[in-house]
């Protein structure tokens, strides 16, 4: 089983994307497989004008297709998730995440937009037919500092939140779905009274 990592920010260095690399760190700590796709490398042209066809807008959306869990992560922008996530999710199949479980998360200026999880990305999931989503991460700026080096440094809460949600992610997201029963025709249903 891989765990998709999508990176909605259209940045190079993000506090979204520092959440997914420590996600992505204490994954591969638990022995998961993990894969990363950064939407921001994805050509514009193709995404805005909707090209699911054009040859790396096909493979991206087929990475997610075979992945067994998502992790998405963005930054809130005027109270809403990032435009070049907007334009990916657009560009799925209706059922693209049925059967997944997804964990969504999030940065922001302030605990002001806390919420875009789940009153703007939390209904665009459901609508992708995902199968459960996890309760969200959000954290301020201050909670997750860019270093000048290239790292990163998380708050201990964010750190610990974090944890949770990928232990979380490995105890319900990863279970082998239980399997379903053969259907019963009508004449073969006995009920006793």
């Amino acid at each position: 089983m891989s765990i998709l990592l999508l990176a909605g920010s259209p940045s190079e260095r993000s506090r979204s994307a520092a959440l997914l690399d420590a996600v992505a760190l204490d994954l591969r700590g638990r022995g998961q497989r993990v894969d990363r796709l950064l939407l921001r490398e994805l050509p514009p042209q193709a995404l805005l004008l909707a090209d699911a066809a054009h040859r790396s807008i096909a493979a991206a959306i087929d990475r997610l297709l075979r992945a067994s869990a998502v992790v998405i992560a963005t930054p809130v922008y005027k109270a809403a998730y990032s435009g070049v996530l907007k334009v990916f999710l657009d560009l799925l199949p209706q059922a693209a995440l049925k059967g997944k479980t997804v964990l969504p998360l999030a940065t922001g200026g302030s605990p002001n937009h806390m919420l875009a999880l789940d009153y703007a990305l939390r209904p665009v999931l459901q609508s992708l037919a995902a199968r459960h989503i996890l309760p969200g991460v959000y954290a301020t700026d201050a909670q997750v500092t860019l270093l000048p080096e290239g790292g990163h440094h998380l708050s201990t809460d964010i750190a610990a939140r974090l944890g949770e949600a990928v232990a979380q992610l490995q105890a319900e997201g990863l279970r082998a779905p239980i399997g379903s029963f053969a259907p019963v025709p009508f004449e073969a249903v006995r009920c006793s009274v």
